[in-house]
């Protein structure tokens, strides 16, 4: 076996997962079951439920999912597993490190009993979308995370520290990040705990085997990515389309993470083309083409035809983007993908129609 088997098989080896982290309007159940079945033969290990739009695990994190809710996560995970995929969920519990009192500890422990009975595989707790301008910011993250893990009956712990990321945007809205933040919260976790990291942006357009290395020794484990492409949420990023397959992120990448997380698109379907390029990119190596792995991808997705007229009209939905888009070229769109019976022309037909646009307010407010 030479050497260059061995490093493909070892790329080959990641799991990738997908994060369901995006704001706006949640994906629905049979949704959710469809990107599963197409992904999970491809090396999609885990799916972690978190959108930003279930109140009850972020705004209204300390009341309980409605009965029907719990119902549906239970059959959902029961679904994830039986195609050989691990069940999350990502927790939010509001600012608790401002004061991680009884009251606080009560409500997070019946949250725990509660994600117990649903049956979840991985727990996250997602410290993000906070202020952190906080002295002994990772101090308190890191006391509730293994108050957490002595109580959790979920098998593998995660977590997503304030600041995720070298991106300066964090600092600006969540005010200036604690000296030391990332090495303190490396040296005080139990080493179990897996951490997200989004690479050197929030939406990065590349990540290197150099940068993760630096994070692995600032966090004394090798990062979990949550990977914000395909991800099109915010009242900028709905007016586009992302379907291009994965660039900048080699499959030597996998000597530094502990997984690969992809925050998809708003859109189910057509997210699975560019995710599963992804793979392809860690079985490929050297080898991949990410254009041609878009191809192939989307004739996997979509089928022949349908996958030939997303092909040719590509420029148009990830550069030009909806806002730029003339009322004849729009309606000419229309009339061409709504003669298709397919779950991704229907997607691409409710986005034309602006069904997938994301206010400002959303944002905030979820």
């Amino acid at each position: 076996m030479n050497s260059d088997t061995v490093t493909k098989e070892n790329h080959n080896s990641v799991e990738l997962g997908i994060i369901e982290g995006f704001f706006g309007q949640p994906w629905g159940w049979p949704e959710r079951e469809r990107i599963c079945e197409t992904l999970a033969p491809h090396g999609y290990g885990f799916y972690l439920y978190a959108p930003k739009a279930d109140p009850f695990l972020r705004r209204r994190w300390t009341e309980p999912h409605p009965p029907e809710m719990r119902h549906a996560l239970v059959s959902f995970g029961q679904f994830c597993r039986a195609r050989g995929m691990r069940f999350g969920i990502g927790l939010s519990p509001f600012e608790a490190y401002r004061s991680f009192d009884q009251g606080v500890r009560d409500a997070l422990s019946e949250k725990l009993e509660a994600f117990d009975e649903l049956g979840v595989d991985d727990l996250a707790l997602l410290f993000d979308d906070m202020r952190g301008d906080l002295p002994e910011l990772a101090d308190r993250q890191a006391e509730i995370i293994h108050w957490v893990q002595a109580r959790t009956s979920a098998s593998r712990l995660m977590t997503c520290p304030t600041y995720y990321s070298d991106d300066q945007v964090l600092d600006r809205v969540f005010g200036q990040r604690p000296e030391g933040y990332l090495e303190r919260l490396g040296e005080l976790l139990d080493p179990a705990v897996d951490v997200f990291w989004t690479g050197e942006e929030v939406c990065a357009r590349e990540l290197s085997s150099g940068h993760l290395a630096r994070v692995s020794r600032q966090l004394r484990r090798k990062p979990l990515l949550w990977d914000n492409y395909p991800v099109n949420d915010g009242p900028r990023m709905s007016q586009f389309l992302h379907l291009r397959g994965f660039t900048g992120r080699p499959a030597e990448n996998a000597n530094w993470i502990s997984g690969h997380g992809i925050n998809p698109a708003l859109q189910s379907t057509l997210s699975c083309i560019p995710a599963l390029t992804l793979a392809q990119s860690y079985r490929l190596g050297t080898d991949y083409q990410y254009g041609e792995a878009f191809r192939q991808a989307a004739r996997a997705v979509l089928g022949a035809e349908l996958a030939e007229t997303v092909i040719a009209d590509l420029m148009t939905f990830q550069d030009g983007g909806l806002d730029r888009l003339a009322e004849d070229r729009q309606q000419q769109l229309l009339a061409r993908y709504e003669r298709f019976n397919h779950p991704g022309a229907q997607e691409i037909v409710r986005w034309l129609k602006g069904g997938f646009s994301i206010t400002g307010e959303e944002v905030q407010t979820q």
